[in-house]
Parts: C-alpha cells; sequence; structure tokens
C-alpha cells in the first residue's frame, strides 16, 4: 500500500499555499485599484477614486466577517476536504469575475462574494491543524498556515506590478483566478480523508497525530469530540478574550493590507511596477513574526509550559 511519509507536513504545505493564494487574490484590486480608477473613472478627482475603492473595501470586510460566521459551520458540517473545495472554488471564480465589472455597484458584488468565500480559509486551517497534527506540534504548524498571508502580501505586490507589464486589469483577475483553481488538483489528489481514514498515512504517523491530542487518546474523529452552539461559545470568557484580541490587533493588519498600494501611489505618486517594488517590505516582518511566534510556543511546550500559558505569553 502507498504511505506518503510525513503527511501532516504536506497538508498544511497546501494550507499555507492556500492562504497564499489567498492574499493575492485579495491584494489584486488594492494593487490594480490605481489602473482601474483611471479606466472606469477617468473624469472623477483622486479623492472621488478613495471614496470608491473604500465603499468596496468596506463591503469585503462585512462580508468577510459574515463568511467567518458561517464556513466554522459549514466545515463541520462537510469536513476539511470539501470545505476547502467550496471555498477556494467560489472564491477563485469571484476573483476572476472582476473583469466583468463595471463600476462601483458590480465590484462591490464580486468582492462580497470573494469576501464570503475567502474566510472560510482561516476555520478550515485551523480545523485542517486539529485533525492532522498533535497538541505539541500545532502552534508550529499554525505558524506555517499564519504565515501564508505574509507570504501571499510579498508575493502578491510583485507579481500584479510583473503581470501588468504584459496583460491589463481585466486579464490579470482572470489569471490570479485561475492559480486558485489550480490549487485544488494537488489538495484533492493529497487530502483523500482525515488521518484516521487516509490511505497514504503510516500507522506510525496516525497513532502519533491521534494519541497526542488534546485531551484524547482514542480514535474518534476530531469532528465528533465538541461541537458547541454559537450561543455557547459566546457564554465562555475565554471566547470574548480572543474576540476583544482580535478586535484590536486586526484593524491594523488590515489598514496595512488595503491602503498601502494606494498610499505610494497618492503620495509618492508610484505607478503600479513601481508600488511591485516597494509594497510588499511591510509583510516580510509578519512572515517572520508568525514563523518566530510558532517556533516560540513550540519550544515552551517542549519545556512543560501548559498549552494555556504558551498561548496566552506568545500573544
Amino acid at each position: 500500500m502507498k504511505t506518503m511519509r510525513g503527511l501532516r507536513w504536506w497538508v498544511i504545505t497546501l494550507v499555507a499555499l492556500a492562504t497564499v493564494i489567498n492574499y493575492i487574490d485579495r491584494q489584486s484590486l488594492n494593487v490594480l485599484w490605481p489602473s482601474i480608477a483611471a479606466d472606469l473613472y477617468p473624469d472623477k478627482t483622486a479623492d472621488e477614486h478613495k471614496q470608491i475603492y473604500a465603499f468596496i473595501s468596506v463591503v469585503f470586510v462585512f462580508s468577510y466577517a459574515f463568511g467567518q460566521a458561517i464556513f466554522g459551520k459549514i466545515f463541520d458540517k462537510i469536513g476539511t476536504r470539501l470545505g476547502f473545495v467550496l471555498s477556494i472554488t467560489v472564491w477563485s471564480i469571484a476573483t476572476a469575475l472582476h473583469a466583468l465589472a463595471r463600476g462601483a455597484a458590480s465590484f462591490a458584488i464580486f468582492r462580497a462574494i470573494l469576501g464570503v468565500a475567502e474566510a472560510g480559509n482561516w476555520p478550515g486551517a485551523a480545523k485542517a491543524n486539529a485533525e492532522w497534527f498533535p497538541s505539541k506540534e500545532r502552534a508550529f504548524a499554525q505558524g506555517i498556515f499564519n504565515s501564508g498571508s505574509a507570504i501571499g502580501g510579498i508575493v502578491s505586490i510583485p507579481l500584479i506590478a510583473f503581470l501588468s507589464v504584459y496583460f491589463g486589469w481585466k486579464a490579470i483577475f482572470i489569471l490570479i483566478g485561475l492559480a486558485g483553481l489550480l490549487w485544488l488538483i494537488p489538495w484533492l489528489y493529497i487530502v483523500k480523508a482525515p488521518p484516521e481514514q487516509h490511505a497514504w498515512i503510516s500507522p506510525e504517523e496516525r497513532e502519533y497525530i491521534i494519541s497526542n491530542r488534546a485531551g484524547n487518546s482514542s480514535t474518534a474523529p476530531v469532528e465528533n469530540e465538541y461541537d458547541p452552539s454559537t450561543t455557547q461559545l459566546l457564554s465562555h470568557k475565554q471566547s470574548w478574550g480572543v474576540i476583544i484580541a482580535s478586535a484590536a490587533i486586526d484593524p491594523i493588519w488590515w489598514l496595512f493590507v488595503f491602503w498601502i498600494p494606494i498610499y505610494l501611489s497618492e503620495v509618492f505618486g508610484m505607478d503600479v511596477k513601481q508600488i511591485g517594488i516597494y509594497g510588499w517590505v511591510p509583510y516580510v516582518g509578519a512572515m517572520f513574526g508568525a514563523w518566530f511566534g510558532g517556533g516560540l510556543a513550540q519550544w515552551m511546550m517542549t519545556r512543560g509550559w501548559s498549552l494555556n500559558a504558551t498561548r496566552k505569553s506568545v500573544i
């Protein structure tokens, strides 16, 4: 019988790659907006261009929040494998549909679909991590797929700038949409089932994963362990701790994601090609931060720190 050595690392690598593609798709509008605005709104002022862009971005953020609220349940219902297929198929098609946009309304519709679908990446990544990794390795695995957002930020800006030399903005949206659909090929080939039922996982790796899950030494699948309702989750102070921390931190990240290309264009007069040279720099720090945070958490766990103390200290 065929086995793949270190199958869990192949899985988390594909999740990280999906996160990279997620950010390339997300960043495409931000980088291309100066060209799009000049093409669709030649008679409007720079301030009016920013207002239109801000409106489209707000639609994306609210759609993204809605998507995160529903995709956790979707992944619990249909599983990690099909959950990612649904999420990345929809967001890739939505990205390609940007080529058909003719104004703020159509862009907002396509960004709304993109936001809902892209939100599935994070609950899906967390579920894959819980399924495929023992508790002592999850922080490092999370650092790997979290770094995908930073790598996507690093790659997307120069990549889109490079493509803009040869293609118009409509063709670029179609090309990067196709990239997500191509990701489905290795995902469907490798991730055939959870580790309990996967035919290619070695018995040693399966036992290592299952026996070292937090609070679980049985072979019961992760999805059957605990499935609280939203009301139950909100009744725990730990949930509110995560919500409040995220509400404080996320706006800073989104500020960089949405406005760095626009800032470089407006303040420094950069075109798309010049933005590609400089716009990726802040994401380098985010990438190393994700790797360092995951590695630090794993090191603390091996030194006897509890899971709770490790998470709080690293955060």
